[in-house]
Parts: C-alpha cells; structure tokens; sequence
C-alpha cells in the first residue's frame, strides 16, 4: 500500500475517535459541574487532560466553562475541537475515497456535513448544557456508526487494518489521559469516605459503568477501576484490549521496517497481559500512566516513520 493512502486512512480514524472521545470528556465534565454547583474545577481537567490548557489560555485567559465547551466543542481555530477533528477525518477519507467503501465515505462525510449544520443552526448560539449534551451524544453516535460501518463493508485488507490501528491507538493515549488526570483528583476522596458519584462519571465516560458492575458487583473502589482501564483485557477501552489489538495489526502490516515497532508493541502488550494491579499501583499510577504515555508517543512516531507520509 502506498505510505500516503495509509496514512490517510490511519488518521481519518484517528481524529474520528479522538472526537468521540473529547465529546466523551466534555458530557461527563458538563454533568460533573452540574453536579457539584458550577464548579470550573472539571474544566481545569478536561484541559488538562488534552493538553489544550495553553492554547486556551493564549486566547481566553481564564477558565470558565462556556469558553471551554465551545474552545473544545466547536472552536474551529482550535485544531484538536471536535469540529475541526470531524474535518480533518472528512478530508483525510475524501483523500482515499477509491480505497474505502462508498458507505464509509458516506458515513464520514455526511457526519462532517451534519456537524456543520448544527453549529451554524443551533449548538453555536445555544447556553452550554442545552443543545450541546445533545450535541456530545450525536457525535458518539456517529462514530460508533463510522465503526460499525467500515467494519460491516470493507475488505479486511491493509486499507482496513490501518484504520484500525488508528482507531486502537488514538483510543489508547485517551483513557490512560483520562484515568492519569482523573486518579490523583479522585482517589484521596474515596479513601476520605466521600461519595462515589465522581467514580461512577468517569466510569460512564468510558462506557464501563455498567461493565463495572457486571465483573465486580460491589462497590466502587479505586483500585478496581484502575484494573478495569488497565488491565482487563475484555474491556473494550482497556489500556490492554487496545495495545493487543496494536501489536495484532502490526504484526500483520509488517514490513521490512517495521521489525522494531512490532517489537516495542509486543513488549507494552506483555507487560499489560501479565501485570497485577498491586505492582502498578504500588509503584504509582502517574508514573506508570506516564510511561505508557511516552510508549504510546513511540509508536505513533514508529508507525509514522515505518508505514506513514514522511513529516516535512
């Protein structure tokens, strides 16, 4: 396959989960501030945890939460908002039309198109929390759709695999970020006593809320959740179910570069399959959250150098 069609491929997946997962971040940061009376505190984090702190402060100086759902939302001027990453899949598949299905081309352009639609009609102009919680829903709607859809219709070829490692990869770096930011903010209050709905909001922004119940049947702990986004591999957005699937779609893109990209995948992948969460934990969750991170970080420039459109 040529360097430039995969890499097309590879990031129309990319920003299309990584829009999913801002919409994600914001639902449950709006539903939080809701719930502890306004608080901005949730902004901070949800900044924080897209590394988009600085540029919002460049333009906006002080945290406050219209500002940042419409910074984060549908900012156009902000490269990683959900509106311009929904762009940027739309021109990355108009780029590889010929290779992707006519449904998959479909799927994206008509999510673009309809996203535009609503920022111009009515998320624009609407107070944060009416038109926007709306807003979050749909744009996960569609991405599960856009799932669905290349999986459904295309050939399980390379086209097909790099959209895929995309996918896994961008999904990956989210919930370490997640878990990393939202961690060290929240578990001296579960061991103070305090209420568990803070643990239950960041379970549900990573659609585990209910799966959390099914494996543990107990009360929410800290621990338990951080094994949950680590460590189970039967968790769709597990660290592990994720670089399992990375390291299976290397290995099978393979080319005569790439040996040790699949390698260093290989070794993420053995030290979430055989770890225990008393060792992570014991050693400190940030400082492991940290290094996958930077493994994660590794990868995609791997995979850039190995398979990808060269930087310029």
């Amino acid at each position: 396959m040529l360097s430039r069609t995969a890499d097309s491929l590879y990031w129309m997946a990319r920003y299309t989960e990584r829009a999913e997962n801002i919409a994600r971040l914001l639902d449950v940061s709006y539903r939080m501030s809701l719930q502890l009376h306004g608080s901005d505190g949730y902004w901070g984090a949800a900044l924080g945890i897209t590394g988009l702190e600085d540029a919002y402060k460049e333009h906006h100086g002080r945290i406050d939460a219209a500002q940042v759902l419409r910074f984060m939302a549908t900012d156009m001027g902000n490269p990683s908002s959900i509106l311009s990453c929904l762009r940027a899949a739309r021109e990355n598949c108009h780029a590889v039309r010929g290779t992707v299905t006519s449904e998959v081309w479909e799927t994206i352009n008509t999510t673009w198109l309809e996203a535009r639609a609503m920022i111009a009609g009515r998320v624009q102009a609407s107070t944060p929390g009416s038109d926007l919680t709306g807003y979050f829903e749909w744009v996960k709607f569609r991405s599960h759709l856009s799932r669905g859809v290349t999986v459904g219709t295309m050939l399980q070829d390379e086209a097909f695999h790099f959209i895929r490692l995309g996918t896994f990869l961008e999904r990956a770096d989210n919930t370490a970020r997640l878990l990393d930011v939202k961690y060290d903010e929240l578990a001296p209050k579960a061991e103070a006593g305090s209420e568990f709905y803070e643990w239950s909001a960041l379970l549900r922004s990573v659609s585990s809320f209910e799966i959390y119940r099914k494996v543990y049947r107990d009360t929410i702990t800290p621990s338990r959740v951080a094994e949950l986004l680590i460590l189970r591999e039967d968790m769709p957005r597990s660290l592990h179910a994720c670089i399992k699937e990375v390291h299976n779609i290397l290995q099978l893109v393979a080319n005569g570069r790439s040996t040790e990209t699949t390698r260093r995948a290989g070794e993420a992948y053995s030290k979430l399959r055989y770890g225990r969460i008393e060792d992570t934990l014991a050693t400190g969750l940030h400082r492991y959250l940290t290094d996958f991170l930077v493994s994660t970080l590794d990868l995609g420039n791997r995979i850039a150098a190995d398979f990808l459109v060269p930087a310029t």
